[in-house]
């Protein structure tokens, strides 16, 4: 889970940018806040055609100057957008394109096994255990069903089994789907050669809200440092491996500020995962080694 797109967040001067009406022409003056208004509860963007993600301009939208913050939604995705675009290069723009016309004709054709896993349902889907840390919302109420197995990794349960054993049968039936129709898809990564990317078929919209209201919380208290309680995008997918699939998967980095790792086998050997710490920018891809602090 990750940024979709850089923006620069600077103060705000209080001066109105507008015709008198509400509408906001767009400027190159457009600013965002340094700091999140926190209590501010943004708009849901998710009905709007946007070059960007929807959840983009929710978070987005808390960085807005004090007199943008109760305008017209219209008039605050203008805004928004008019920032996005100058921070945002052409070819991620085509990029993002691309990928929605694929997602799009995904799901013009595929047909879902199990329509009630596309929205989100918390009861069925988390177990009680993670549902009272969560309605709780403190430190202490997550630490209570958190261990923490190495520095900077938690281990905690999470899903019910119903909701894994689902997921699994509705990525089988969308593999199925693919090798039946011969559509090519794109893979979860070039290391994967096996595995779907669930937000291409049409589980994006539960991933954000899974985001959103249950892992940015617990990513806040123990990422502060490292994005998380600023999530606003996710990459999220499943990977097989097997003797006849990926046998492992080598060393790598997350392009990511937070990874939620979920364990789906049901009876298996092996599969175990290693973390060999936090990486500096200058030794991402070195060996592991006795530690060392960099300057």
């Amino acid at each position: 889970m990750s940024v979709d797109a850089s923006v620069e967040r600077r103060t705000e001067p209080e001066n109105r940018n507008g015709d008198g009406n509400g509408v906001v022409a767009p400027s190159s003056t457009h600013r965002l806040r340094l700091n999140p208004n926190t209590d501010h509860e943004p708009d849901n963007y998710e009905d709007l055609q946007l070059e960007f993600s929807p959840l983009l301009f929710s978070s987005l939208e808390q960085y807005l100057p004090p007199f943008m913050l109760n305008a017209r939604r219209d008039v605050k995705v203008q805004y928004m957008r008019d920032i996005l675009l100058r921070y945002s290069n052409e070819a991620e723009r085509n990029r993002v394109q691309k990928q929605r016309e694929y997602r799009q004709k995904i799901m013009s054709r595929y047909q879902p096994l199990h329509r009630e896993l596309y929205a989100m349902n918390a009861e069925k889907f988390f177990v009680p255990s993670f549902l009272e840390a969560i309605k709780n919302n403190t430190e202490e109420g997550f630490r209570s069903i958190i261990s923490e197995s190495s520095p900077g990794v938690y281990t905690f349960e999470m899903l019910q089994p119903c909701f894994c054993e689902m997921l699994m049968t509705e990525v089988e039936n969308f593999e199925k789907w693919v090798y039946d129709t011969k559509f090519r898809i794109m893979r979860p990564n070039t290391m994967n050669k096996y595995g779907v990317v669930l937000d291409d078929f049409g589980l994006e919209t539960m991933l954000d809200k899974l985001m959103d209201s249950f892992i940015r919380p617990i990513s806040r208290v123990f990422f502060p440092d490292f994005g998380g309680s600023t999530l606003d995008s996710h990459h999220g997918f499943v990977v097989e491996y097997g003797m006849d699939r990926d046998l492992d998967l080598g060393f790598h980095v997350d392009d990511s500020e937070v990874t939620l790792n979920v364990c789906l086998g049901q009876q298996f050997s092996g599969g175990e995962l290693f973390f060999r710490g936090i990486r500096c920018d200058k030794h991402v891809n070195t060996e592991a080694r006795a530690e060392v602090h960099c300057p």
